[in-house]
């Protein structure tokens, strides 16, 4: 069978679906695996064939980091903000056009277009042009639902849900008309989300359903039928070896367990005061700091023999070993810690990052701050909170009941080639 997976993104988005295409190329399948122009090389190392489609991650993710790092700042320097806004969505709307292409000279004839959050919308009028059977991947919970905004009440939270995605459609009505007049199709009525679940579309939920207690009995509907519409996978991941695994191992074996620190794809606005606050805090507590370098630049910051900063590395061996983590509350790191059975600290910076958090220290397998808000002195005490021995226990539990990778990896491609087959004729 013929699948095009599509998501533009960070490499945490991007992974999820190259462990599905990497399972599914195992099976003989013919894969395109459709992401960010940077991400192509990761993407072809997987085995599916890879093909760029939108702006490229730094054009987006620069101002999209400053419009939500203002907003939470200084929420009253609106022309700012505007400003920024303008600058995150134009790219990806000057690429409109070059993503419907890419994906109608793939889609036309395949079993299956599996896409993700950005450009859903995109590749929802592609498929229903073309009449390829649509399926989503998705890594945080994003269709509505009364759990994702845990501060509010589930009632609220689902019409602040709803209300999220009429707002973001409407954002795009113009150009989602013109797009769709252009494939033939009539004007949609309303929001694109809605429009997938009524056609019943796959939509594969690759997070585990522990992490957002209630979500599934909520949902429960919604997968009470032979082939569920949204089932829950758990995280996706490839789990890859990197280059430098075995020397880190080497400097964990050395001393004591480390705290784990990174913010993945978040940039950081200075190197050198984040390695100074984390050396500070971790020297008040006599601990060991790991630093998972991620996007940031690392490179002149001052040493200190307690501290070392890695490159990319294989979480799945390296994360057991430390004694907490620390980190941006990506959906793929928060879940490799979790699965890893370690209490988490989450520093957010955006939205959807908060949340997770949030469903963190309800369980009491973690805690939450804000990373503009976050001092040395907050650090400090947000680790002694998390390094009690009773959030080691309730995060090993938790990571006990969660869902193996290898598993995930190999539910999703069942669950994605089975809908494939069910779509036929």
């Amino acid at each position: 069978m013929k699948f095009v997976l599509a998501n533009w993104g960070t490499r945490g988005e991007v992974e999820p679906f190259a462990a599905i295409g990497r399972e599914l190329v195992r099976r003989g399948h013919d894969v395109h695996l459709v992401v960010a122009p940077e991400m192509t090389g990761f993407a072809q190392s997987a085995g599916p064939h890879a093909v760029a489609f939108g702006p490229t991650l730094q054009s987006v993710d620069d101002p999209h980091h400053e419009f939500w790092t203002l907003l939470f700042s200084k929420p009253w320097k609106l022309k700012t903000l505007t400003r920024l806004l303008n600058e995150v969505a134009a790219p990806l709307t000057e690429c409109r056009e070059d993503a419907r292409k890419t994906l109608l000279s793939l889609a036309d004839g395949a079993d299956l277009l599996l896409t993700g959050m950005n450009y859903e919308d995109v590749a929802a009028n592609v498929a229903e042009h073309c009449g390829t059977p649509l399926a989503t991947l998705q890594i945080i919970p994003l269709r509505v639902n009364g759990v994702f905004v845990p501060f509010l009440p589930s009632a609220l939270a689902r019409a602040a849900m709803k209300a999220m995605d009429w707002v973001a459609w409407r954002g795009k009505k113009a150009d989602e008309d013109a797009e769709r007049a252009e494939l033939g199709l009539p004007k949609a009525t309303g929001p694109w989300t809605r429009r997938m679940s009524d056609q019943g579309a796959m939509e594969v939920q690759a997070y585990d359903a522990v992490w957002w207690s209630g979500l599934a009995d909520e949902w429960a509907i919604w997968n009470a039928h032979e082939l569920p519409q949204r089932p829950f996978v758990g995280s996706l991941t490839m789990q890859l070896s990197a280059e430098q695994d075995d020397e880190i191992a080497s400097w964990i074996a050395a001393g004591t367990p480390p705290i784990f620190f990174s913010f993945g794809s978040m940039p950081v606005d200075s190197a050198t005061d984040v390695i100074a606050m984390i050396a500070g805090a971790c020297a008040e507590l006599g601990e060991r700091a790991l630093v998972g370098a991620g996007w940031s630049d690392f490179s002149r910051v001052p040493k200190y023999d307690h501290v070392k900063i890695a490159g990319t590395m294989n979480y799945a061996e390296i994360l057991p070993t430390c004694r907490a983590v620390v980190h941006h509350g990506g959906s793929g790191t928060t879940h490799a810690g979790l699965r890893a059975g370690r209490p988490t600290l989450i520093l957010w910076m955006l939205p959807d990052q908060g949340c997770g958090g949030a469903q963190l220290k309800k369980l009491k397998v973690g805690t939450v701050r804000r990373y503009v808000a976050t001092t040395e002195k907050s650090l400090v005490k947000d680790l002694t909170t998390i390094l009690d021995p009773e959030y080691l226990t309730r995060a090993q539990q938790l990571a006990a009941r969660m869902i193996e990778s290898t598993e995930s990896v190999t539910t999703a491609a069942d669950l994605v080639e089975e809908f494939a087959r069910s779509r036929r004729g």
